[in-house]
């Protein structure tokens, strides 16, 4: 795999997830902002090109578990696989994260004021990720399996409702940039989600929670931006209509 400092970071990360832990601990986004070369991302946080790079070049030699490869997926199975993994992981955790993040709020609030944002965007974030979801399932995710249907058989483009496929997939990713901005925001609230000296376990819980649900909300966004969408619209635009 060849990096240079014209590698997009969203293509990077497709090709090998191993990369993404450099780009983390560079706060490089490469989900949401994953159209970047490496030079921009590199100058807009003061880095060194060759030595992130590098960094990334010992990434992927590294041997460690092997990476499962989503480019090789075919596309009903990716959609399949991100609505039955991250949709369910999303909808389960903000079931069980709620109560939490209210909680610590109402009980350490006055010495820890943030908490009362962390609150709010996290419920802000629970309603329109739930909203988000629902839209993939019920639009964009059967479109897809029906594109996949109609190459396989040499049929026709299917109609749908939602418009112009790459319209309808640019909202999507306008709101995994809207998502990726929150989380931002809460980890930068919470310290990177290091709990204070006098937090208690609820506390500490909380924060392993969402730090756990960010780095979740990460891999789907990659998946959806850096793969599924690319394909899908490759794929819309090589049927005939």
């Amino acid at each position: 795999m060849e990096i240079n400092n014209q590698s997009i970071i969203g293509e990077i990360v497709a090709e090998n997830y191993k990369t993404a832990s450099v780009f983390k601990k560079h706060k490089i986004d490469f989900c949401c902002n994953g159209n970047r070369t490496i030079a921009d991302a590199s100058k807009k946080r003061q880095l060194n090109e060759k030595e992130l790079i590098n960094e990334l070049q010992e990434a992927v030699a590294h041997k460690g578990n092997a990476e499962i490869d989503f480019k090789a997926f075919p596309l009903d199975l990716l959609a399949d696989y991100i609505e039955k993994t991250h949709h369910r992981y999303v909808d389960s955790k903000i079931a069980e994260i709620t109560p939490y993040v209210q909680r610590i709020a109402s009980v350490h609030g006055d010495n820890h004021p943030e908490l009362f944002e962390v609150e709010r965007l996290f419920q802000e974030s629970a309603g329109d990720l739930s909203a988000h979801l629902r839209k993939e399932e019920l639009m964009l995710f059967p479109y897809i399996r029906q594109l996949v249907k109609a190459q396989m058989s040499g049929g026709k483009k299917p109609v749908t409702k939602m418009g112009d496929a790459k319209d309808y997939i640019a909202l999507m990713e306008d709101d995994h940039t809207v998502e990726g901005d929150r989380f931002r925001t809460i980890s930068d609230l919470t310290d990177s989600y290091n709990p204070p000296a006098d937090a208690c376990n609820t506390y500490r819980v909380t924060f392993s929670l969402l730090q756990e649900f960010e780095e979740d909300l990460h891999r789907h966004i990659h998946l959806e931006n850096n793969i599924l969408f690319p394909k899908a619209i490759d794929l819309t635009e090589s049927i005939a209509d």
